[in-house]
């Protein structure tokens, strides 16, 4: 259960895994072209892009809060701030691991890109499901939901398409 709700997101999280898959998304269709015969080396761009908006994001808005509350955080509270949103990191794993297993061959590179691409949308499309789900929102509100998440990552794929032609 720790770990579906890590990776899933819950009600606190699940912004957090939207926008780290969303950055994974943007940075393997911005590297694919040029990185998909050094997969490791594309994984490491990857790995870095996300880990680096982490910190500038749990950072800002560790100062958006201090300022908010007009005083410096408490340990405790960066904490709060700082486990909310490793949500980001973590939507980073399905796709990463999908690019390793081609970086060790298991897959073909362009398969272990496609397939990586394949997880953040499917992650974005459960995304808004979870979200639509503890809303309790309508059928339809689901698929608008849903269909606002896949929109995001669909544009995220097809830029990697037009890139990589």
């Amino acid at each position: 259960m720790v770990v579906k709700t890590l990776v899933l997101g819950d009600r606190e999280r699940i912004a957090g895994a939207v926008y780290g898959t969303i950055v994974v998304l943007a940075t393997l269709a911005a590297g694919a072209t040029a990185y998909q015969s050094d997969l490791w080396r594309l994984g490491a761009i990857v790995s870095a892009s996300v880990l680096i908006l982490w910190i500038a994001h749990a950072y800002a808005h560790a100062l958006g809060e201090s300022l908010s509350l007009g005083r410096r955080l408490t340990r405790a509270e960066l904490m709060t701030i700082t486990s909310r949103e490793v949500a980001i990191p973590l939507a980073s794993i399905p796709p990463l691991t999908a690019i390793a297993l081609g970086a060790l061959g298991v897959v073909r590179n362009s398969t272990a890109v496609w397939l990586a691409l394949a997880f953040g949308v499917a992650t974005l499309a459960i995304q808004g499901v979870r979200y639509a789900r503890l809303e309790r929102l309508s059928r339809l509100g689901t698929l608008v939901a849903v269909a606002l998440n896949l929109s995001l990552g669909l544009v995220i794929v097809a830029l990697k398409v037009l890139l990589s032609h």
